[in-house]
C-alpha cells in the first residue's frame, strides 16, 4: 500500500512541474508592453499543410434559396462565419464590405455567413443598418456550419482556393481592407503545401 501511496505523490509532484513550466512558458511569450498575444489579426492567420477538402455546408441566400459551397468553386473564397450578435463581428464587417469590393475583379469572393437563428431577414436589417453594400446575405439558421468547420468562436476566416481547399483560417476579428490581407487571400492561387 505505501508503494501506491509513492507512486501518486511522485505523479501529483510531476504534474505540478508540468505545470509550473508551461506558466513560465506562457509568461516569456508575452508581448514587451507585458500584454498576452491577441486572437485575430491578419499576423494571426495559419496556413493549412497539405490537402483539406472544405467540408460540405448548406445555407442560404437573401432569397431563402438553399446553396453550398459548391456554388464558388472556380473562385477564391474567404468564407466569414460571423454573428449579427458578436461585437468582434460587427467591428469587422465593413472590413470585409471592402475586401469583397476589391475581389470581384480577382474572381474571388467573400461569403459572409452569418450563424443567426433569424434568417436572411436578419442579416438584411444589419446590412442596412450598418451600410454594407458589397456583402451577398448568406445564412445559417442551423448553425451547422460551425461544427462542421471545427470553429470555436465567432468570427472565424476560412479561404478556400478555386478547387475547395481549406487554405488557411484565422480566428478573431481582422482589418480585412489592408493590402496585406488582399495579398494573402491571393496567395490561395498557389499550389498548397
Amino acid at each position: 500500500m505505501a508503494t501506491s501511496w509513492r507512486f501518486v505523490v511522485i505523479i501529483l509532484i510531476a504534474a505540478i512541474v508540468v505545470a509550473a513550466t508551461f506558466a513560465v512558458y506562457m509568461l516569456v511569450r508575452l508581448n514587451d508592453d507585458g500584454a498576452p498575444p491577441k486572437s485575430g489579426g491578419i499576423e494571426s492567420f495559419v496556413w493549412t499543410y497539405g490537402v483539406k477538402m472544405a467540408p460540405h455546408v448548406e445555407f442560404l441566400d437573401e432569397d431563402g434559396d438553399k446553396l453550398t459551397l459548391e456554388n464558388f468553386r472556380g473562385r477564391i473564397v474567404v468564407l466569414n462565419l460571423w454573428a449579427t450578435w458578436c461585437t468582434p463581428c460587427v467591428a469587422e464587417m465593413p472590413t470585409l464590405d471592402r475586401l469583397q469590393e476589391r475581389l470581384a475583379r480577382h474572381g474571388a469572393v467573400v461569403v459572409a455567413l452569418s450563424l443567426d437563428h433569424g434568417g436572411p431577414d436578419t442579416v438584411q436589417e444589419f446590412y442596412d443598418e450598418h451600410e454594407i453594400e458589397n456583402l451577398d446575405v448568406y445564412v445559417d439558421p442551423t448553425m451547422r456550419a460551425q461544427g462542421d468547420f471545427n470553429v470555436l468562436g465567432l468570427p472565424t476566416t476560412i479561404v478556400i482556393d478555386r478547387d475547395g481547399r481549406e487554405r488557411g483560417r484565422v480566428s478573431g476579428p481582422v482589418a480585412w481592407d489592408e493590402d496585406r490581407a488582399l495579398k494573402l487571400v491571393l496567395k490561395a492561387d498557389t499550389p498548397p503545401r
